[in-house]
């Protein structure tokens, strides 16, 4: 399973070399423009820096840093969404330093994981804003490394000063994992890595012989977001429009907003979002709201539901939206991002599958209107790379129809992970080399090629196993979901604890809609729902459902639901106090 075409080699080789063309160039074309939202219902006040101007500002502030650092030192970028983060992670990257895309201490919840990727990363220099400038030194106590403050760096400290020209080998930037299935774990992407891989996206999505814009919200520590909303806009000498991931969160219209006053928009988004838009955007906010200019809508979900592109579409057909512009999508942080994407334009590719026979490692059909039935979307053809399938234990190469864990190999997969062995993800090997010769990365999700296309089944360590048969979490979660109107959509993790007879067993733990009262609900009846939905369309009987208050299902930091960390709680008993069926039985 091949791209249809090869990779085109990139006519520079940073991206810092990239921002000195286009800004010799087209000094006075928009580079990036930041939306900031300053009250509830504003429509959005707009910041932008030219090509002339991002590197005026991407000198100065490598200079800064080039200050009492050594090459290879780790930058940490703990900026809030903004033009000032854009900056900082060029200006690490032209100082030849190596940045850590982060957040500020801010971001309810992973303060923790903060520290963590600090403790790990080892940052010689930690950049912020005069904003967060107080929160971030309060959090990094004394002694901490050097904080540079982004936006108090004079323009004129780069001047005279000769740029440097990193090695496109040499490790560009460590990208955290989000470790919503272990520790977060820092992917080291070379200066190559990231320049192949924006040039991969962008030809995956047509995007490298045709005028585009990026719109974005999701967060630039994000690997997609940093990927789809600087590296590709970087490489393509093309307008990058940002906003705030809590502006799109308190009023998602905002988002379709900024997709309807860019013509050739290309935007991103999990499935939570998709199916967000459709909850809460008003008739009111629809009028006037034209999105058939809107090129293409990625969506990189693991794995992608085609429910939630038909109920989208449902939703914004009056407004013009193309069904075509959905693009169901699958990368990783370890292949830079990007690996198959399916093309703007082609229809939504759907598979229905038997779930008895996808549990036990085969792809076949099954009636879209059976019950037991798994719908999956089609995430297309690679995108300048190799992706083939493997059995996880033998390392065999398996068929078209078999399911196994996703390999992959190009320019795009990262170097392995900062300060750790990774030999055995970064280099695995078939079983028969003659099957794919070289080093492969290992993604640990699990996926079958249909049609010629990979469709994205899950993740091998997220598995359910209780009596011998599979079962994908996601599966159980959707079904969970849609038994009780109490459960709240996308907040719930299905996983496996230990059983009483040594074995597993599965539990679920739910947060409550938030129009429920938690005091007000029959958890037994909700309980009980639940596990008669998973039972009749899974065969599987859960020992324990826990329902909990909005909030309490722990998140990665881009988002997704932690099952590790929820499964983690779960058995520390951090769920007790709260609203619980108890086990079956």
């Amino acid at each position: 399973m091949d791209s249809r075409r090869p990779p085109l080699a990139p006519a520079c080789p940073t991206l810092p070399e990239y921002v000195r063309h286009w800004a010799e160039t087209t000094p006075d074309r928009r580079a990036f423009t930041f939306v900031e939202h300053p009250a509830q219902h504003s429509r959005g006040v707009h910041r932008t820096l030219t090509w002339r101007r991002l590197d005026v500002r991407v000198r100065a502030l490598a200079a800064r840093l080039a200050d009492g650092t050594d090459p290879g030192d780790r930058v940490a970028l703990l900026c809030p969404q903004g033009t000032e983060y854009v900056t900082a992670f060029l200006a690490a990257l032209a100082a030849g330093l190596v940045a850590v895309p982060l957040y500020t201490p801010g971001l309810p919840g992973h303060a923790d994981r903060l520290a963590g990727v600090l403790a790990d990363a080892r940052p010689s220099v930690v950049v912020t804003t005069s904003r967060t400038r107080d929160e971030v030194r309060d959090f990094l106590g004394t002694g901490g490394p050097r904080i540079v403050v982004a936006d108090e760096v004079p323009d004129d400290e780069g001047r005279g000063r000769e740029p440097v020209a990193p090695d496109a080998g040499a490790t560009a930037y460590l990208q955290y994992t989000s470790g919503s299935t272990r520790a977060p774990a820092g992917v080291e992407i070379s200066h190559g890595n990231v320049v192949a891989n924006a040039r991969q996206a962008l030809s995956a999505y047509g995007l490298d012989t045709r005028p585009m814009t990026s719109v974005g919200w999701l967060p630039l520590y994000h690997d997609m977001g940093l990927v789809l909303s600087v590296a590709a806009p970087v490489a393509r000498g093309a307008l990058s429009v940002l906003m705030d991931p809590a502006a799109f969160l308190h009023e998602p219209v905002r988002w379709l907003r900024l997709l309807a006053a860019h013509p050739d928009a290309v935007s991103a988004a999990p499935n939570f979002a998709y199916d967000y838009c459709v909850a809460t955007v008003t008739a009111d906010q629809k009028e006037g709201l034209r999105l058939d200019k809107v090129t293409a809508l990625i969506n990189g979900s693991e794995p992608v539901r085609p429910g939630t592109a038909d109920r989208f579409h449902a939703a914004f057909a009056d407004q013009g939206l193309a069904p075509g512009t959905h693009c169901p999508s699958y990368g990783l942080a370890e292949a830079t991002v990007f690996v198959c994407a399916a093309r703007p334009g082609e229809p939504l590719s759907r598979f229905a599958l038997d779930r008895d026979a996808l549990a036990a490692g085969k792809a076949l059909p099954a009636r879209p209107d059976d019950p037991r039935a798994v719908l999956l979307a089609g995430c297309g053809t690679p995108a300048g790379q190799r992706v083939r399938i493997a059995d996880p234990v033998s390392r065999a190469l398996l068929s078209e129809g078999e399911v196994g864990e996703i390999w992959v190999q190009g320019p795009n997969v990262g170097r392995g992970y900062w300060n750790r062995d990774a030999e055995e993800v970064f280099g695995a090997g078939f079983a028969d080399a003659a099957s794919g010769p070289g080093r492969w990365l290992r993604t640990g999700d699990l996926g079958t090629v249909l049609e010629g296309q990979l469709v994205v089944t899950g993740r091998l360590k997220d598995l359910i196993i209780v009596d011998g048969r599979n079962h994908y979490p996601q599966d159980v979660e959707a079904t969970a979901q849609e038994a009780h109107d109490a459960v709240r959509r996308d907040r719930l993790a299905a996983f496996a604890a230990p059983g009483g007879t040594g074995g597993e067993c599965a539990v679920v733990v739910a947060e409550h809609a938030r129009t429920a009262l938690l005091a007000e609900l029959d958890v037994a009846a909700v309980a009980r729902a639940v596990r008669g939905a998973v039972s009749a369309r899974h065969g599987l009987r859960l020992a324990d459902v826990v329902l909990v208050p909005p909030g309490t299902v722990p998140r990665t930091s881009s988002g997704k639901v932690s099952r590790a960390l929820t499964r983690a709680r779960y058995l520390e008993g951090a769920y007790g106090g709260r609203a619980r069926a108890g086990a079956a039985g």
